[in-house]
């Protein structure tokens, strides 16, 4: 199976990526030197111990000349084995209280690194049968997906030095032994692959080539032939009355042209009968000096990632039309703007109206992510009234104490009506078997109390100023403040017109190692909310 991904060089024209991700249904046979590959990643919890024929000679001796080859990554040379080198990556135990299938994405993430390091370009991926347990049923998915991760390179990295340069890998077979890998499963991995690289790709960029106008450019280039609809609202007019506190963010970035702000809108609507809409708000800050408030001693470094909800709320919806889920229609608005520091920057004490109508007081100019949400949640929630049972989300990296309570996982909290449908803990469940967890957490009255109202001049307090890192319960109030601001607090489950809203906070989980700057985006949480949500589970 062939994926093709699309993307805008500066001032060139666009240009595919392509890499075949292929089912192999005789893995002997492709793991033979005849077999088409030129390196062989065998990942599994007891490598050694496999006995597929044409490796079982080289695992024989690297077990009597390695103790420690059953838990660390080793290539050695094997004659009849593909290209003549094997690479064993041990997932280590999958027994344990606290193993789970991310065992296998992190294994063959390493092992596929190793093998094009000695320069594979035809890689068979064979993974060992795992235990008979739920937990480990798309242990082949959730390791083909690892290994698609592991060969992703920066949107710079293959403008400048050549695709083939960085990505040299085009051809990536996977088997299971003793079990099975179809086709439609293959199939799947490309799809949502796509998704996830398109997250990493709009994530990952410095943020000149990421402004806002070429984040949406890049969206545009890979729907293309998608089935996906991609529309642009970059009229400062328009903006300004649709989204008020968006524009407020961005009012010292409009005398920069490349850096003034937009609102990108995706929509997937598939043929036949429309179940449900799920309806997603992407925190687009294609770069955050915090503003009036800026960040200082070191911490704006790697603020170009804070784009990362809306390039994920992005991947989502591409990953569901390359998959051509039924009966969801999918709509996303991401919220594209630069966070700058200038004459014109929004500062603390004012008070704006947002879309909804409620009376904003700024607490601090480096919560600016909530603001852009917020404006985008009322769209989608003015929306919703003549949609099919809608759900509205939020993805953000939206807070450091995202990162501080639950270091690298999402964060999924429901308001009442998302709650009572059990929004989170399906996405929970989904995230646990596709190597994408969720932590659940909940909205509680303090935290309505937190964003309440101090005086007659305004209706929310849009936040302290303090690190969301040093206050008690720092990424559960700004959803409290996303669910007043947007008037979906009009919408609890006390209404008549209920609308589920679900905040995904992916300030932890947002960049692989926590490190963003130069850690790999991790393009989460495409993966969950592409089965919890759309019903894009792989195949069986």
């Amino acid at each position: 199976m062939s994926w093709r991904f699309v993307f805008a060089r500066p001032a060139r024209s666009l240009h595919d990526v392509s890499m075949r991700i292929l089912a192999v249904t005789s893995p002997d046979k492709a793991a033979a030197t005849r077999g088409g590959y030129d390196a062989v990643v065998l990942v599994g919890h007891d490598p050694l111990a496999v006995k597929l024929p044409p490796l079982k000679a080289t695992l024989k001796a690297l077990a009597a000349s390695d103790s420690a080859a059953g838990s660390t990554v080793n290539l050695v040379p094997g004659a009849g084995i593909a290209g003549g080198r094997l690479v064993v990556s041990p997932t280590g135990p999958l027994a344990r209280d606290y193993d789970d299938v991310r065992r296998h994405a992190d294994a063959a993430n390493r092992g596929i690194q190793r093998a094009r390091d000695a320069g594979a370009k035809n890689v068979l991926l064979l993974v060992q049968a795992p235990p008979q347990d739920d937990l480990y049923g798309n242990a082949a998915c959730v390791a083909a997906l690892g290994a698609c991760g592991g060969l992703w390179q920066p949107v710079e990295a293959r403008e400048h030095l050549g695709e083939k340069q960085v990505e040299p890998v085009q051809k990536l077979g996977v088997a299971v032994l003793g079990g099975g890998f179809s086709k439609k499963q293959a199939d799947w991995v490309a799809a949502v692959d796509a998704g996830v690289r398109l997250a990493r790709d709009l994530c990952g960029t410095n943020p000149e080539r990421m402004a806002p106008l070429r984040f949406a450019s890049y969206v545009q280039a890979a729907c293309k032939g998608s089935g996906v609809k991609v529309s642009v609202n970059k009229d400062p007019k328009k903006l300004q009355k649709g989204y008020p506190l968006l524009m407020a963010v961005a009012r010292a970035s409009m005398p920069i042209a490349r850096h003034r702000p937009c609102v990108v809108r995706m929509e997937y609507k598939p043929s036949g009968k429309i179940t449900r809409t799920i309806m997603i708000a992407g925190k687009g800050v294609t770069y955050d000096t915090g503003g009036a408030d800026l960040k200082v001693n070191g911490v704006m470094a790697g603020m170009s990632r804070d784009k990362g909800g809306a390039a994920a709320a992005a991947g989502v919806v591409l990953a569901a039309a390359k998959l051509k889920l039924k009966g969801v229609h999918l709509i996303a608005e991401l919220g594209c703007v630069r966070n700058s520091i200038g004459a014109d920057a929004y500062v603390a004490d004012e008070v704006i109206a947002s879309h909804a109508g409620r009376r904003v007081r700024v607490g601090n100019t480096d919560a600016e992510g909530r603001m852009v949400l917020a404006d985008l949640l009322s769209n989608l929630r003015v929306g919703a009234k003549r949609a099919t049972n809608p759900e509205l989300f939020s993805v953000a990296t939206l807070t450091g104490h995202a990162g501080r309570a639950v270091g690298p996982y999402n964060i999924g909290l429901d308001n009442g009506p998302a709650h009572e449908r059990f929004t989170s803990e399906s996405l929970s469940e989904a995230g646990e078997l596709l190597g994408d967890p969720f932590e659940v957490s909940r909205l509680r009255r303090e935290d309505y109390d937190f964003v309440a109202a101090r005086t007659k001049a305004d209706d929310v307090l849009q936040c302290n100023n303090a690190p969301s890192t040093l206050t008690a319960r720092g990424h559960q109030f700004p959803a409290a403040f996303l669910v007043r601001t947007s008037g979906l607090e009009d919408h609890g489950i006390d209404s008549d017109a209920p609308l589920p809203f679900t905040h995904i906070d992916i300030g932890g989980s947002g960049c692989e190692g926590g490190d963003w700057q130069h850690g790999k985006p991790s393009g989460r949480p495409v993966v969950a909310m592409l089965a919890a949500l759309c019903g894009g589970n792989p195949p069986a």
